[in-house]
């Protein structure tokens, strides 16, 4: 059994740190000789850094990594044309540079599975009725997904008789929308959607008609940034309370996540703290000499992953702040890494899911 297949076999969140860094590094290590081996442009980048990937990498810290923005200018990919199953594109408001990530069949079936690792462990494993705070709209190319599509088509997979909330001019159907509520009142409900559309197009929209929908039983999972919202004072405890208040909704996990890594996203537990789950790290380095920062010292996030087989990904510096809480002792009773994230670095290009639409749609209003 080698890494990545230890990894999956280990119920999530269960690994301690010295074990789980033991596995990673032995993954990572083999990774990065693959894409030295197989993408040119990383072999061209290791070899001016004088790196030799045949060398022991005795820590995750060692382990090469790429800036995430180098995708949006480079072709950088360790299969050929012929064995692309899907192309995957970063957020970006109008005029941005996307991220193109190419997937083989490899890599888009370890993503799936590690998906449904995280997601099971919080939701359990039977199939839910799904609310998609949405358009059926965003994912109807399959082939080629931006990165909200992608995030619509993973979360889908743990729903079924799948309700897409918003219509085509991304207006709610809010008698279907309660007549789908009332039909599956016997249920948990799974709810999906990204930060600033579940704000805008469903709690607004709901709170402004003075309609209250008793949603106790259901879970709500969330992503994509909040930027544009924190611009209207809405912070992750404002959305909670919002939220309760309006739909007696308790169960709210928001997530971090990218298209440059997707399949390896950081669920927010009971606490409030993203973690990490096997198969990923992270760490925080420093803006000074880029040394890798204690726990409760703010840096820039690098996140690490042993599952881009297709992309030399497994490695990436984002461009987002953040801090580690603790490693292991989270009270919530998941072990790994725990931590905030804490913005964009600064002059930073907005690129998540939820600010890039809200961007346009704000720009639309002006």
């Amino acid at each position: 059994m080698n890494a990545i297949e230890e990894l999956f076999e280990l119920p999530e969140y269960s690994i301690d740190n010295s074990q789980k860094r033991s596995l990673l590094i032995s993954g990572l290590s083999d990774l990065t000789k693959f894409h030295f081996k197989n993408c040119q442009p990383y072999r061209n980048i290791l070899t001016n850094l004088n790196i030799n990937p045949e060398m022991e990498f005795k820590e995750i810290e060692n382990i090469p990594y790429l800036p995430v923005r180098l995708f949006k200018s480079q072709k950088i990919q360790s299969i050929p044309d012929n064995e692309i199953l899907k192309v995957l594109t970063s957020s970006g408001t109008s005029g941005q540079q996307v991220s193109k990530i190419v997937l083989n069949k490899e890599t888009s079936m370890l993503q799936v599975k590690a998906l449904a690792s995280i997601i099971t462990s919080y939701i359990g494993n039977k199939r839910l009725p799904m609310i998609i705070i949405d358009t059926d709209a965003t994912i109807k190319n399959k082939s080629s997904l931006s990165a909200r599509g992608a995030g619509l088509v993973g979360l889908s997979n743990f729903g079924r008789n799948h309700f897409f909330a918003l219509d085509e001019n991304m207006e709610l159907k809010t008698e279907n929308l309660i007549s789908y509520i009332e039909k599956n009142r016997s249920e948990s409900i799974l709810i999906f959607g990204f930060t600033f559309m579940v704000w805008q197009y469903f709690f607004k929209k709901l709170k402004d008609a003075n309609v209250k929908i008793d949603l106790n039983s259901a879970i709500l999972i969330h992503s994509g940034g909040w930027k544009k919202l924190q611009e209207q004072a809405v912070s992750n405890e404002v959305f909670k309370r919002e939220l309760f208040n309006q739909f007696n909704l308790k169960r709210i996990y928001n997530f971090y996540g990218m298209v440059e890594q997707v399949g390896s996203i950081f669920m927010e537990c009971e606490e409030g703290y993203l973690h990490t789950p096997n198969f990923a790290e992270i760490l925080i380095r420093s803006f000074e000499d880029w040394s890798v920062l204690p726990a409760g010292k703010s840096g820039i996030i690098q996140t690490i992953s042993v599952l881009p087989k297709s992309y030399p990904g497994h490695s990436l510096l984002t461009e987002d702040l953040g801090t580690i809480k603790g490693i292991d002792n989270c009270k919530c009773g998941r072990k790994g890494t725990y931590f905030f994230v804490e913005g964009r670095v600064p002059k930073a290009e907005l690129r998540g899911c939820s600010d890039t639409h809200a961007e346009s749609v704000l720009s639309t209003s002006r």
